[in-house]
This record gives structure tokens, sequence and C-alpha cells, in this order.
């Protein structure tokens, strides 16, 4: 029986601390909030009544997630501790009765909305915004500055007021539910991966590299609570100094409430439960605060949580239902995804029919069998999603579901890349989905946006086989009797159709590198490829190591781009491509000299700078006459290492004996 225990308190803690790897560092959700808390809730008790095993490193004594590796970590001066949650009304009538124990009758709370997003704190000296930390372990946190200086809603400089010389102020930083659907929406299209919800699109955004990239996605933030040196001489009370930051400048939500008893605190959580679902943010919950700042010291805290709050948090909206049959829908990219076709169920206000399933890891999780009676969800998720399966309804040698080993469009034996959860089709050039959205994708907006064709065009002309692949496109101007013979298609569409076509042979390389659908490569990874090796040739002639020292391109697009240009078939659509007048490397830019001291000299750039981009280190060394090289040769003269610079290039400049600079030794060059 001990043995069992041991094994059991061991299993929850190894399971619940990879829950939490997921959600707080790689911002994957994997199980419901009230799953989550019901399994923490098991170990909490199996610990109390034996201590004997509790591990160090148990979820019950942290909180949140490891820190990531790609941000400096800051220790927290004051913890960010969690929250005790309770999903029910006596739990929280328990925690008022412990209350008001300890502090007498005579208490206030302060009710929040628990907005359902990512922890910062913001750390302000002499009104100056000087650094913004997540949440990390509680104890430390990745430093996330400039990327929080991006929100529109966080002051970077405070206006003139009786606010302390420093402070730390705490809030969540989220996406607004119009903004999340919008960019998933062009990610789906550019056939990169989407996001489950706002919580984790925020948290993956917050911690992107580039603070460029960070901006181009609305966030938005609000702040709850203060801390500072002698607080309780500036204010009595949670309240007063909630009022007091917003007079100071920072987003408080307007929601807030100041309660007089447990009655008014039910009379909130009830009103939000059903109000929240107006709201342009999402919300799990509500948060409960005791107001006086004296009153809080007099609580104090648990090993990991205030005993003067308490989060209570809205159940999701679940229903139960009949899964019929699993469909498997082919990408453009090739990536299959199982979609959950359902008996119709009403699920927070909308009749519901499908549901996501993301991968076979997703339903091998799940176990679902053949007509399994199943959970379905919708919290923060746009589409709805299976959580569970009521294994008490499963009917006798039901099978589990077998996930394809087969092509479902095409019947190509799938593949299944080492560390990742899509199965994918390689067969690009004869499966039909691939090849339509790969169309599709060629002639969108943002890529050679084509007028005069839209999707469904696309549809049609693969059809009756006028496309097969992009190069097609160029040649549908020898096409024009049977364009004319065509429904719908009068001489007017065709010729602003064909127009549309030739008036993309104008878009530049990085355009053209985009439209091209290859796998992992988006919109801002095609600049990147472009503006650094210039012409599509050498992109072909550099090796996977070289492709991955660009800036940003990790070590999987790197393999991508340097498949896709090794392929005989690839090789010869661009061919086609470049003989119908498209553009295969940027217009070299008019450089205005401001020196010749680079004059005759050429230079790699690798790494990553603390002053400067790499784009503008690169245009600093043209300006002044050097010449930028896209790979290392017996020819180059100077290798310009940053930080993180990929250990073969470094290698082979060091064969060579070619000289190894900084930015700084650039600067000097320049001065000289």
């Amino acid at each position: 029986m001990s043995a069992d225990i041991q094994e059991k308190i061991k299993l929850l803690t190894k399971e619940l601390n990879e829950y939490n790897y997921q959600y707080y560092v790689l911002a994957n959700s994997v199980i419901s909030d009230y799953d989550f808390d019901q399994k923490l809730k098991e170990l909490e008790a199996l610990e109390a009544q034996y201590p004997q095993y509790i591990d160090p490193n148990s979820p019950t004594l942290k909180v949140g997630g490891d820190i990531t590796q790609k941000f400096n970590t800051v220790r927290h001066r004051w913890p960010m501790m969690s929250l005790g949650n309770t999903y029910n009304e006596q739990e929280l009538r328990d925690f008022d009765e412990r209350v008001r124990k300890i502090v007498g009758d005579d208490v206030q709370y302060v009710c929040e909305l628990k907005f359902d997003g990512l922890s910062i704190s913001l750390t302000y000296e002499e009104g100056k915004l000087v650094r913004a930390v997540t949440r990390g372990d509680g104890t430390q946190g990745d430093e996330v500055t400039n990327n929080v200086k991006t929100i529109h809603s966080v002051p970077h400089r405070l206006k003139n007021g009786d606010y302390p010389s420093m402070f730390e102020i705490r809030g969540e930083i989220f996406m607004h539910r119009p903004a999340f659907e919008r960019l998933n929406k062009q990610r789906e299209d550019h056939g990169e991966p989407t996001y489950a919800n706002p919580r984790n699109f925020a948290s993956g955004t917050i911690k992107l590299q580039d603070p460029k990239e960070v901006a181009k996605r609305p966030l938005d933030c609000f702040l709850y609570f203060l801390y500072t040196d002698n607080r309780n001489k500036l204010f009595n009370t949670h309240w007063e100094s909630i009022q007091a930051v917003k007079d100071w400048g920072f987003p408080i939500c307007e929601h807030t409430r100041l309660c007089q008893n447990i009655d008014e605190i039910f009379d909130f959580i009830n009103y939000w439960d059903e109000a929240r679902l107006s709201l342009s943010y999402d919300i799990d919950g509500i948060v409960i605060k005791v107001n006086d700042y004296a009153q809080q010291e007099e609580l104090g805290f648990t090993a990991k949580s205030p005993r003067w709050a308490i989060s209570y948090k809205y159940r999701a909206e679940r229903a139960e239902t009949t899964l019929n049959s699993i469909a498997y829908q082919v990408g453009r990219t090739g990536a299959v995804t199982p979609v959950a076709n359902l008996k119709p169920v009403l699920l927070a206000g909308t009749t519901v029919k499908r549901a996501s399933l993301h991968n076979a890891n997703e339903i091998a999780r799940l176990d679902l069998h053949e007509g399994d009676t199943v959970y379905v969800e919708k919290g923060g998720e746009i589409i709805p999603k299976i959580v569970g399966v009521n294994n008490e309804k499963r009917a006798l040698n039901t099978k589990p579901i077998a996930y394809p080993t087969l092509c479902p469009e095409c019947g190509t034996p799938l593949i299944r890349q080492a560390g990742e959860a899509v199965h994918y089709c390689p067969n690009e050039d004869g499966c039909r989905p691939q090849i339509v959205g790969k169309l599709q994708h060629f002639i969108g907006r943002k890529m050679m946006d084509i007028q005069g064709m839209g999707d469904e065009t696309m549809e049609t002309f693969y059809k009756i086989g006028l496309l097969r692949r992009i190069s097609d496109i160029y040649a549908l101007k020898d096409h024009r009797d049977r364009l004319m013979s065509l429904e719908r298609f009068g001489e007017k569409s065709i010729e602003n159709m064909l127009q549309g076509i030739e008036n993309s042979k104008t878009k530049p390389f990085e355009k053209v590198l985009f439209a091209l659908g290859i796998r992992h490569v988006g919109e801002t990874i095609a600049k990147k490829l472009a503006l650094h090796f210039k012409n599509i040739d050498n992109m072909a002639l550099a090796s996977v190591e070289e492709i991955a020292g660009v800036q940003d391109i990790g070590g999987r697009i790197a393999e991508s781009v340097h498949s896709y240009l090794h392929d005989a078939g690839h090789l010869a659509e661009i061919t086609k491509l470049k003989a119908a007048g498209l553009h295969f490397e940027i217009e070299e830019r008019q450089i205005t000299l401001a020196g010749d001291s680079l004059s005759g000299k050429t230079f790699l750039i690798s790494g990553v700078f603390a002053d400067f981009s790499r784009e503008e280190l690169a245009q600093l060394i043209e300006s002044h006459g050097g010449k930028m090289v896209s790979s290392i040769s017996a020819k180059l003269n100077y290798l310009v290492a940053g930080d993180k610079m990929g250990p073969s290039k470094l290698a082979k400049a060091e064969k060579l004996q070619i000289p190894i600079i900084s930015d700084q030794d650039i600067l000097q060059m320049i001065k000289q």
C-alpha cells in the first residue's frame, strides 16, 4: 500500500510538472484548468497525508513553470505567487470564514476579473519603465522589456505625480478576441501553425526575440497590484492604490468592484458568469482580495499563495455528445489535421457539429474509440475541442481510433518528421488539396496579389485541367479561347485576370519567395532570406548551416528551404517562373556613400548584435564602400561575428584564416 501511494505521488508530480512546462514555457494548453486543479488537489491531499513522499520539485511547492533560455533571467524582488483556486460556493464561504476568524468581521474585499493571459511585472524608476519580467517560476522570470514597450497601453514614462521613486506594478498581458481571430486567419492563410486561443497567442508573442514582430501583434494589458517600499505609508488599502495608479496613467480594468461582504461577492461572480461572454477578451474567473493592507499582513502567506486572496474559477462551457466520425483534412503544406464530426449539441449559445483534435498525439491521449460519448469544451478556444471521454457510456468491443497511414486524398504513405506531432503527405505534386492550396496561396493578397483570381477560380481551373502547377498561371494567356467558353467568365473578367497576372511580375523577390509556399517560410522569414542571400541562386548554393545562420532562421526552417531548393521539380518550376519574368533577386538599392573606408573589402555577418540589427550593420558597411557576401570562401576579407554565431561558420573561417571581427571593430575601421 505504501509503495502504491509513493508511486501515485511520483506519477502525479511528473504529470503536473509536464503540464506546467507546456503551459508556462511552451504556451500550450494540453489539459483544462479544472482537470489540472483537480489533479493538483489530489496531489496536495496525498502529500498532506504522506509528507515523507513529497518530491522537492512538487508542483504544489512551485509557481508556474521553468525559465525559457531565450531571455535574461531576472529575480523578482517580491515573489510572483499564485492564487488558490476554488470552483464552488462553499469553498469561497470557507475562505471568508477563515479571514474573518483571524481579522474580525470588519473586512472588505476587492473583486477583479481574472484575465486569461500572461502575468507580467513592470518596474518603474523615477516614473520611467526600466524592466518588464514574466512570472517564470515565481522567484525569477524572463526580462521582456523591449517587447512590453510595444504595448500601447503600457506607459513608458509617467506624467508628473506623487508616485514613489521606485515601484513594481503587476498585471496581465492579453489579446482581444477580434485581433486573435484576424491574426490566426492570417497565419492559416500563410500555412503557419495557428494558436488554440488568445492566451497562447499572447504568451507566444511576448516571448518572440524581435520586438518589431511583437509590435505587429496587438497586445493589451491590465494592471492590478502595486509593490513598493513602505507601501502602507502611501495607502491603507488595495482599493486606494488601484485608484491612484489609474491616476498615474496605468490601464486599470473598469469592472473592478469594492465589496462589503460575501453576498456582494457572489452577486459580482454571478453577474460576470453571463456578462463575460460580451467582453472582447477572455476571463476564466474572479479574483477576490482582502482590501486592507494591514489585514493582508496579518493573514500572511502559505508556501506559494497569499492567504488574503483566492481565485473563483468559472467552469469552461462543456457538453456531452457522440463522436460520429473523424475526417482528415490535407492542407497546402501536406499537413494532415484530424477533425471530429459530432452529433450536433448546443454549447455556449451555438450548435457545435465539429471539434478540433489537432494531431495523432491528441487522439492517443484521449484514447478515442469509435462512437465514443465525448466531452466537448469551449472555454478560451474559439474552436471547440474534445477534452475527454465518458468511458461509462463506451459500447463493448469498440475499436480504438487508428490514425491513417495513407493520405486520405491521394493514398500516399504519410510521414512524420522527428520532433513534430503532425503527419504529412509528401506527394505535393499529385495530391489535389496540396496543389489547389498552393495555387490559392500563390495568388493571395500578401503574396502575388493577382487581381481577378480567387480561391474558387483556382479550384475550377484545377478541375478542368488548366492549372496543375504555379507556372501554369503565366501560360493562361495562351488559352483565351478555352477561358471564353467557361461559364461566368466574360471577356472583361478574363482581361482583368490576365492583366492581374501580368502585374504580378513586378512583385519583389521576397514576395515571390513567400508565394512559393515553402513549408515554414512565412512573410517575415521570406524577407530575411531574400535580404541575406540577394537571389535564389545564392540561396540554392547555401548549406543548411549557412541558411540557419541567418537571423531568426532555425534548423527546421533551414532544412525545409534547403530541401525545397534541391528538388528537381521545384528547380524546374523556378526556371519556368524566371522565364515568365518573375523576380528571383532583390533589386540592389542605391546606396549613398557616407565614406570609402571599407572600399574593396568583402564582409559576411553572422550572429546577433546588441547595438545593431544585421540589416542595419550591412547597410552601414555598404554605405562606406564595403561589399556584403552570403557565404564563406577564401575571397572573404572579414567575418563580422556576433553572439550565437553558427559553429560551422566559425570553424570554416578559422580554417581559411579569415579575420573575425566585431561590430565595434567595424566602427573603428570606419573612423580610421
